[in-house]
């Protein structure tokens, strides 16, 4: 893709991402991507294969799902109000097409299966007499974990970050050869500008979207690096800004083929008896050390607050 191009419609993205709760229209987010209102319609159908609009529905269909599964006391009509819907009957009959179930049935049978899958876990975890890992920052509470790869896990409010990105849409499924060819991209840059390194500087793969909702062939994913905020950017690198919140910070030592499980656990076992749920922000990795061999020291962060 054109580098211009890919610039506009990043831009374009994280428009849609900071304002999906608002109407949005046409010559909006023309404008945003300094297209013509009159081609920006076939440009982004062209480069991103859906309108403009099926996009904005997807993501408003695909977080709605997300908030149901993570925020129980909520109503349904609470959240497709929260996610853009004005009209909860259009919520549901695309919610519908979208995921071939209704709404509440698919909250309902969600709800069970994990439900299910704690309840298994939980007797998994008495029969094994796990260790006990503390929380070093909550110290009142601990958490039994049986994720042997997990080292801790805490809460943190982490600051204001504004980072460099590099932008994949598509199937990942740990793809080495399409990291890579991010990767250098995104460090050849940085580089060049004597941007890496440094006792402040972060390297994170942030996650747009739920793969358990998401369509796989849709999945974005921003490598991105710490940056002064007055930094320049063009081309495929785009900056965004990450707002200061609150994540539990969950660091492991593992493998490639590990980082399912470990996701698993986390969002599986951890989170359900925490007293925390996920909140409605990106989430990301960190690698604070450098690979040693085929094993990664790496931060799983969360965004979270309390149930």
């Amino acid at each position: 893709m054109n580098t211009e191009y890919a610039s506009r419609i990043n831009k374009t993205f994280d428009y849609i991402e900071h304002n999906l709760e608002s109407p949005m229209t046409l010559e909006e987010l023309a404008s945003v991507a300094n297209f013509s209102k009159y081609h920006f319609n076939r440009v982004f159908s062209s480069i991103v294969g859906e309108t403009p609009f099926r996009f904005i529905l997807r993501l408003r269909l695909e977080k709605a799902a997300s908030l149901m599964l993570a925020n129980k006391k909520e109503s349904i009509t609470e959240i497709a109000f929260r996610c853009g819907f004005s009209d909860i009957s259009i919520f549901s009959r695309n919610f519908k097409s979208r995921f071939n179930i209704s709404a509440s049935k698919y909250r309902d049978e969600k709800l069970n299966i994990s439900n299910i899958s704690q309840t298994i876990s939980n007797s998994e975890q008495r029969k094994e007499n796990p260790a006990l890992y503390f929380c070093a920052v909550q110290q009142p509470n601990n958490w039994s974990i049986r994720m042997e790869l997990n080292k801790s896990v805490e809460i943190q409010e982490l600051p204001h970050m504004t980072v460099a990105y590099i932008r994949n849409m598509g199937p990942w499924n740990g793809d080495q050869e399409i990291y890579q060819s991010l990767r250098n991209k995104l460090f050849i840059w940085a580089g060049a500008r004597g941007l890496m390194g440094g006792k402040d500087f972060k390297y994170l793969i942030l996650y747009h979207d739920n793969p358990n909702v998401a369509l796989n062939d849709k999945l974005r994913m921003s490598l991105c690096v710490t940056i002064p905020p007055e930094t320049q950017v063009d081309g495929e690198i785009g900056k965004m800004e990450l707002e200061a919140a609150k994540y539990v910070i969950a660091r492991f030592e593992l493998t490639p083929q590990d980082f399912k499980t470990a996701w698993e656990w986390l969002y599986g076992e951890w989170l359900p008896n925490s007293g925390y749920q996920p909140d409605d922000k990106p989430y990301f990795e960190t690698y604070p050390e450098e690979p040693k061999g085929n094993k990664f020291i790496v931060d799983f962060c969360v965004p979270v607050k309390p149930l």
